[in-house]
Parts: C-alpha cells; structure tokens; sequence
C-alpha cells in the first residue's frame, strides 16, 4: 500500500474510532424503561428529564398494585398521557393533567379493559411502542401515532392523526391513579390556549395540580364534561371536569406543550415561557437526551456485557427519576400548609421516599449528585417549618407518613458527616432533635417512656423502634461532630436501643412487651403477629433481626463471637418456614428469608465484613445481582422504589455499598466490571478496576489503593473524593484472609 493510501485509511479509520467514541458516550442507548414496569417494579414508563417536575407518560385503567405508576406492561388499554407519575412506589397517586387524542364522535368515557366502545380510550401494542431517556411514542389502535419529550416543568405531545374524521383531545382532569379529584376547572383562553387546575383527594391528603396548555393549530370548539355528562361550552368548575378540544378534520399533526405549576394557572404559563417557548419537538428531545447523558455520564463502565450495560445504565436511569423538583420556574412551591411559598433560594423537592432511600439512594447522590443534596436537604427543613417536623415520605403539599421512622434524619446527618454544605447546620439539627422528641411522632412518647416501643402498645412497634434506632444513631454522630456532646449521648444510647430486643436463646430481635417479658408465642418467620397488625413493617423476625445497619459490629457482639454471627447470617439466606396468612406482597425475592425486593434487608449481605468474612458478603452479593436483576419488564423482584432498588444495584456493580447510613464507609462486594470510572463532582474521578474479572471470579484476592497495597475491606468517602484508582484482583477462589484482620474490618463510629 502506498503512502497516500495509508494516509486515506489512517483518517477514515481515525474517523471510525472517533465516530464510535462519540457514540459510546450516547449513555441513553443502553437504558430501557421497560425494565420493572411488569412484575412487581412499578416503575415510570414516560419521557422525563433528571429530577423533573414532569413525567409525562401513558396512564392505563388503574386495577390496583401493580398499577402505581399507572402503567404496567401487561396492560392493553391507554387511557391518556398524563403528566404526574410516581416510579417504583407501593402506593398510588398522581397521574394528573391526563390528554388523549383521538378521532370520529365526541366522546369522554374510560371503558374497560375488555370493552371500549364509546370510549376515548384506545388499545395499543407494545410491538407499536418506544420508550427512552426523554422521549416515549406509540402507535394507537385508534391510528393516532404519540410523541412525547418534557423540560423540567413542560410536556410536549406531538400527534400524527390519519383518515377523515374530527380531530379531537380529551382533558381528563377526573381519572387519575388511585386517587379522587375534589374540584377541577377548565377553561379556554383564546383560540390556542387552554387553562385549569385539578384538586385530589390521595395518598398524599390532597395536593394541587395548575396547567397551561397551548396547541399550535386553533381550537375549533371546547366542549366541556361533568364527568361524562355534557356542561357546555370553553369553560367550566365542578368536582369532574373533562374536556375535548376539537381542531376540524384536516390537520395531519398536532402539537400541545403543557405545563404545570403546584401555584396558580399564571406561574404554569410562566414556566412555559421560561422554558418552551417555540415548536421544535426535535430539539427538545435533543436537550432532554443531553440532559440524561450528562446524568448517567457520572459513572463510566467497561468491562461490561451489552446485557450488563442495559441493567446497570437502566438503573442509573432510574435513580434519577425522583425525588421530583417540586417549584415553578421562579422558585415557587405551594407548602404542606397550603400557603404559597417564595422569594426560595433552593431548588425544593417532593416525591422522597425516605424509608427506601435513605440506605443506599441518598449515599449514592453524594457520590453523582452532590450539587443537589443541599437543595434535598433545605426541603427537608422546610418541610419542618410548614408542618412542625422532618418529612416521613412527603408527597407534594402533603405528608403520606408512610413507613416507620423519620428517615430524613440520617439522609441529612451523612451529608453534613461528609463535609456537604449549603444548609444551616445548626437548625438542621435542632429540627432532627424536635422531631425525634416530637410526642405526635408514632411511637415517640412510649421510646421516650421505656426505651424502647413495647409491642403491646403500638402497632408494628419493633420495627418503628429500630428505624428510630438508626435514625437516632445518625442524629448523635452529627451532634457530636458539632460538639454538642449531650445531645450526642442521649441518641447514642437512642441507637443502641435494639440490643434491648436480642433474645440470645433464639439467635433474634424479639419484640418486648411493656412489663419487660418477651411476646409469646413468637414464630419469626411470621410476617403478621398481631391480627392485622402485627409486630414487623412489610417483613418478619428473621428479616429485621438484621436491621441494624448503624451498628453491625454492636450486632455482632450480641452473637458473642464472628462464628454465630456468621452461621446467623448464613441461616437467613436459606432457612424457609411460612410466612403466614396475610403476608404483604412487598416480602419478594427471596433467599431464604433474606427479601431482596423490600428495603430493611439491602445491607445485610455486606454484614460479614464486619465478622472478617468479607469473602462471603463477594459472593452473596454478585449472585444477588445475577439472579434479581435482568433486563425483562419483571427485571426487579420488587418495588423500585423511587430508585432505591436501582441504587443497591449500581453501589454493589462498583464493588461497594454504604451500610451505615451516617458514617461514609462503603463496604467492598464484589464488583460487576472489569472496570467502573465515577466522575466526581469535584473534577476529580475514581476508577474501580477489576482486574481478571468474570462470572466465576468473584471473589477479591488483594487490593491496592493509587498503586499500594491496601488490606482494609472498606473504603471511607474521603478517600473516594480525592480520587484515584482502586485496583482489584479477582479470583475465582476466596481469599479468606482478606479484610479478616480486625484492623481491617468495617467499623460504625461511635
């Protein structure tokens, strides 16, 4: 080959390389959203931008559980798209602002899912569908082809419409998931525009929901619904209002933007102006696809199957759906006390599922999202100056108080812990000292009284203890740092109050009564003790006998040496009994009765380190990953979870997890790929490489940190954030003398 042949092929091949190194970096071509909308996930199928206001997606005839997002993939029938949608949550609400474009005769009704006719509603096939980071679409039955892209705070649908027939778009402020508008209000503004609001009775106690919708061709006429009676015409406010915009029967497409604002029809229309000004729906898909790459961007893998790289790229897809940005464009949000609330300085948030989020989701934001856990934080304090205490599970402008514990407490405990600022310290922790002594929190009074909750007085009272217990070590480590040293000694001794239920006869937490004795009969493997009740959240004894991820090491010491520990622990992932009549669907993906598809257990299998088995937390955890993720629809065994599920998975990929929620100490696994690169926030990266890894070696042989020995079986956050390069050696053979030595094991600070 001559010199100026080679010169050709040396550019067209420098070409190809810089073409396929730009295409690396497309992170959303490896996310699918179909991931967990069948089974038990639940999860969001839509198009959205990271943490936005608005998830604009399909909405099916809500049927129950399994519909909380308001989809699930083995659903048939489309009632609307609507622009609220909760992921991953076991409870149901939003599904707000819903529009359907169809053709022929003017029609509102919802029909079934075996019997349409009449309806607006429409059949689909998943064959005609299309799900990505910012944009979904589908081919209707009724022939109407779907686009959706969003900003923040604005979704925009484009319709392609065939055949002869009228052209129309039902506003369905009535059907949302789950929950019952109380008032709604419609009405049209000039030839393109079209305003109102929807009020709703759910889960979260109501909350209000404002939007401006504008269409680029006229409205030809505004019919307008009490339900599905007809009311008149271009304006109208009643409990259940429905609408339909007709547009004539010549326009081939249609675009609508809508947006949404907690306040008034005006701050929607601003947000709208503030954001999506003109028409192109390419180019906001483009800003949205750029929006997502630059999220998943923050962790870099190689080393990784293309099966891999769809679960662990869909994971950090759903990571970073919620929490939700909860404000207008200008900073304004509508409080917990229905009042308007301005002049903000923070970006405020909804949509925190704390008691899921707070074990490994939150740990892993200081890590991807650093610059936005002050914001997360000055919510939470905000929270507390509306409603008189730190947020439970909050939902827009009401608190679910959903789930035991007061789960902000230790989200806001590791970030100051770690040196994240941006919020008054000082008040934060005079509001985590009010609320965990707040006589109206569930069960304060009778902790406070005892020392602990006696099961004879409250419902699921040992679990309540223990995340009280967790919460409240957090609380201590935080004073403490601040040198607050009596507030300090009286949650650390808070913290240890699980030691009060171990029953050494039984190897168990065993719930107490209020005269001291222990409750009888007591079946650990019983996931209902009391009636209805019972004595556990969402689990039994075996479950939340682990559940002390402050203190393992405390844990252990009840155990009385690292062997019982251990053979505890071992039992847990393969005894099996009957969980009982009544059990909650939520105790999925079991091992044993180790539950992978519920919170309280994710950091139970990173618990041997702290016995100087850190060979086993490798091994349990890559046959974890192996066996409850995939990249199917059923792809998680149970409720996402706002991205708490998603979040074990990414931690535990990169060969760490931060079991102690308050102490910045990442326990090591056993990473998933060859190599994983964080980008820090800070400029700096941190690399995890694994050398000699595969599905057989899965063990950790040796380690070295920047290229020096390092024998330790954990890493701290300071020393990921200073970035650099953890080294690997994988085996497929345990090293059992790794991380064994006491000086090497994972430790809880006291």
């Amino acid at each position: 080959m001559n010199k100026a042949k080679r010169a050709v092929w040396t550019l067209l091949l420098s070409g190809l390389l810089c073409v396929s190194a730009l295409a690396q970096k497309d992170y959303t071509s490896y996310v699918d959203p179909f991931i967990g909308a069948g089974g038990h996930g639940h999860v969001f199928v839509g198009a959205n931008v990271p943490f936005g206001a608005v998830q604009l997606g399909p909405t099916n005839i809500y049927k129950g559980w399994d519909w909380c997002s308001g989809y699930h993939y083995s659903d048939k029938v489309i009632i609307g798209f609507s622009h609220t949608h909760l992921s991953g949550t076991g409870c149901s609400d939003l599904g707000d602002v819903s529009l359907m474009p169809y053709t022929g005769k003017l029609r509102t009704a919802q029909g079934t899912d075996d019997n349409i006719s009449g309806a607006a509603s429409s059949y689909f096939k998943h064959d005609n569908e299309k799900a990505a980071p910012g944009y979904y679409s589908v081919k209707l039955d009724n022939g109407v082809g779907v686009e959706l892209t969003t900003t923040e705070r604005v979704g925009m649908h484009r319709y392609t419409f065939s055949g002869s027939d009228e052209r129309r778009v039902l506003i369905d402020l009535v059907n949302g998931v789950g929950n019952t508008t109380y008032e709604s209000y419609v009405r049209r503004v000039d030839d393109y525009t079209i305003e109102g609001y929807r009020f709703v009775n759910g889960w979260a106690p109501r909350h209000k929901v404002f939007f401006y919708a504008v269409f680029d061709k006229p409205v030809k006429s505004l019919d307008t619904f009490c339900g599905d009676k007809s009311a008149g015409k271009d304006e109208l406010q009643t409990r259940n209002v429905k609408a339909v915009a007709s547009f004539g029967s010549a326009i081939g497409q249609l675009n609508v933007k809508v947006a949404l604002s907690s306040v008034s029809c005006a701050n929607a229309k601003a947000n709208m102006d503030a954001e999506l000004k003109g028409w192109d729906f390419e180019a906001v898909h483009k800003t949205a696809v750029a929006k997502w790459n630059k999220q998943l961007s923050t962790i870099s893998i190689d080393g990784a199957t293309d099966k891999q790289k769809r679960i662990f790229y869909t994971a950090m897809y759903h990571v970073a759906i919620a929490p939700n940005m909860y404000c207008d464009a200008n900073g304004d949000f509508r409080g917990m006390d229905d009042a308007i609330h301005t002049g903000n300085k923070f970006t405020n948030y909804s949509v925190l599922s704390l008691w899921d989020t707070y074990r490994a989701l939150h740990p892993l934001f200081t890590l991807i999202a650093r610059d936005r856990v002050p914001d997360m934080v000055n919510t939470m304090l905000s929270i507390y100056e509306q409603n008189g205490k730190l947020p439970i599970w909050p939902l827009y402008m009401g608190e679910t108080n959903c789930m035991p514990g007061y789960s902000s407490v230790p989200v806001i405990a590791d970030a100051y812990l770690k040196g994240i600022t941006g919020f008054d310290a000082e008040k934060a922790l005079k509001y985590m000292v009010s609320t965990a002594t707040n006589p109206k929190q569930n069960g304060i009074s009778l902790f406070m009284k005892y020392g602990y909750i006696p099961a004879d007085k409250l419902g699921e009272a040992t679990s309540v203890n223990l995340e009280y217990a967790a919460d409240d070590w957090g609380l201590a480590l935080m004073a403490k740092r601040m040198g607050k040293m009596d507030v300090y000694e009286k949650f650390i001794k808070r913290g240890r109050s699980f030691e009060t239920f171990w029953d050494g006869n039984i190897k168990k937490l065993h719930p107490k009564m209020a005269d001291g004795s222990w409750y009888q009969p007591y079946d650990p493997f019983l996931a209902n003790h009391h009636g209805n009740v019972g004595d556990f959240t969402e689990g039994n004894g075996w479950q939340w006998t682990f559940m002390t991820p402050q203190s393992p090491d405390r844990l252990l010491a009840l155990h009385g040496s690292d062997k019982a520990f251990i053979a505890n622990l071992d039992s847990l992932f393969v005894v099996e009994g009957d969980l009982g009549e009544g059990a909650p669907p939520d105790v999925s993906g079991l091992r044993g009765q180790y539950a992978h598809g519920n919170e309280p257990v994710h950091h139970v299998p990173y618990m041997y380190a702290y016995a100087g088995a850190q060979y086993k937390t490798a091994a349990c955890v890559r046959s974890l990953q192996d066996e409850f993720y995939t990249d199917q629809p059923d792809g998680y065994c149970g409720n996402e979870d706002c991205g708490q599920m998603s979040a074990w998975h990414v931690m535990s990929a990169l060969g760490f997890y931060q079991v102690n929620p308050s102490n910045g100490v990442f326990v090591f696994g056993s990473p998933s790929f060859g190599k994983a690169t964080i980008n820090l926030p800070n400029g700096k990266s941190f690399t995890v490489e694994a050398l000699g890894n595969s599905p057989k070696n899965v063990y950790i042989k040796s380690a070295k940190l920047n290229g020096r020995a390092y024998t330790k079986a954990y890493i701290t956050y300071d020393d990921i954030m200073r970035g650099g390069k953890l080294t690997f050696v994988m085996s497929s053979k345990p090293n059992k003398s790794f991380g064994a030595a006491k000086k090497d094991r994972p430790v809880s600070a006291e």
